[in-house]
């Protein structure tokens, strides 16, 4: 079970990558939310706590404002929230996905946040269109082939998923996986249902295995000649590229292919915040915020967890930087949790387990 943990024992340090310099957002007097009595912070988060302690520690460092955190699944979290209601302690909610998000927002479980700064820090397409939730870090879901097996150039497209020619060769996790459902989602949207559900019939038949695994384990099922493709987000490549011998193997077999670059570009998801609802200390909250969007944050984030920034102009990690430039998609996230019912339903007609 869960439960609150005060941020005292990590330090920024340990993770190799100051951030002095990130109090942009106490005034030339050194005024603070703390300073009015906003002394503490309770945060929901569906980040691992190693992703995000570091920088609320800091961020306690920088204002004064204690923070206390409470991790679970994004599921779990939203149910809770929804069961405390009014009585919840939760000030913030941070978790993964903008089809999270946007269930939340409309669960009523956020309140709009009026920051010009995030409005500034944060694009359009990757924060709520009401202001109710933000986007803090991006990642891209994209396509990986086999560097052997094939041809380089063979799939340039998501619509190439459903290609005959490649029955029996792709991986992918299960329909119920919310990262599935919001490239569905961003399909739908692009191309409506009708073209959309072809597609994901298409891509059933072209199934190598039943469903199974997270990202991690389609990209080793290539490796290992279960499949030839794989769908995965960027950051858990970039985990194997720097993790375990086995993990960096698998790898180094795989080629990354940006989709639809002569198009929409490559679908694109958050982990996100918001305010939730029941709290009163709107002061702190934004500072908080802003704070997660501000220049070395938004570094030190993308170092740690191999995302990209959300905020234009903050340099992506080595890693990321050695996999090139692309487009990628602009549609605003928000459809992609108003659509998650329509993408659920099709992909459950489709036969996608």
């Amino acid at each position: 079970m869960s439960r609150f943990i005060p941020l005292a024992a990590l330090a920024l340090a340990t993770a190799g990558l100051g951030l002095a310099g990130c109090s942009d957002n106490a005034d030339q007097n050194g005024d603070t939310a703390a300073e009015e009595g906003e002394t503490t912070l309770n945060v929901y988060s569906a980040r691992k706590e190693d992703l995000i302690a570091p920088l609320l520690d800091r961020f306690t460092e920088e204002t004064g404002i204690e923070v206390k955190l409470l991790t679970a699944g994004a599921g779990t979290l939203l149910s809770r929230l929804e069961s405390e209601g009014r009585n919840t302690p939760a000030d913030v909610l941070i978790t993964v996905d903008a089809g999270n998000l946007q269930r939340a927002k409309e669960s009523g479980v956020f309140q709009p946040i009026d920051s010009d700064t995030l409005r500034d820090n944060i694009p359009s397409n990757l924060r709520d269109v009401d202001d109710q939730w933000f986007g803090l870090s991006q990642r891209a879901r994209v396509i990986f082939t086999h560097k052997e097996r094939v041809e380089d150039g063979e799939i340039t497209s998501y619509a190439d998923l459903a290609d005959p020619k490649f029955k029996g060769k792709v991986c992918i996790r299960s329909s119920d996986n919310v990262y599935n459902q919001s490239l569905v989602a961003s399909l739908i949207a692009e191309h409506g249902e009708e073209w959309t559900e072809e597609w994901a019939e298409g891509l059933v038949d072209n199934l190598a295995r039943k469903p199974q695994g997270g990202d991690r384990d389609q990209i080793s099922a290539v490796h290992a000649g279960e499949c030839d493709i794989a769908v995965a987000n960027t950051y858990y490549y970039g985990a194997m590229q720097n993790g375990s011998d086995s993990e960096r193997e698998a790898a180094n077999a795989v080629r990354l292919v940006w989709p639809n670059q002569d198009e929409r570009g490559a679908h694109v998801n958050v982990s996100g915040a918001g305010m939730v609802a029941a709290s009163d200390k709107t002061e702190a909250v934004t500072e908080l915020l802003e704070f997660l969007t501000t220049e070395e944050s938004q570094e030190w984030y993308a170092q740690v967890n191999n995302e990209f920034p959300v905020r234009p102009g903050v340099p992506a990690s080595e890693t990321l930087e050695e996999w090139g430039d692309f487009k990628a998609d602009d549609l605003n996230l928000s459809k992609l949790g108003e659509l998650n019912p329509d993408a659920v339903r099709l992909m459950d007609r489709a036969g996608w387990q």
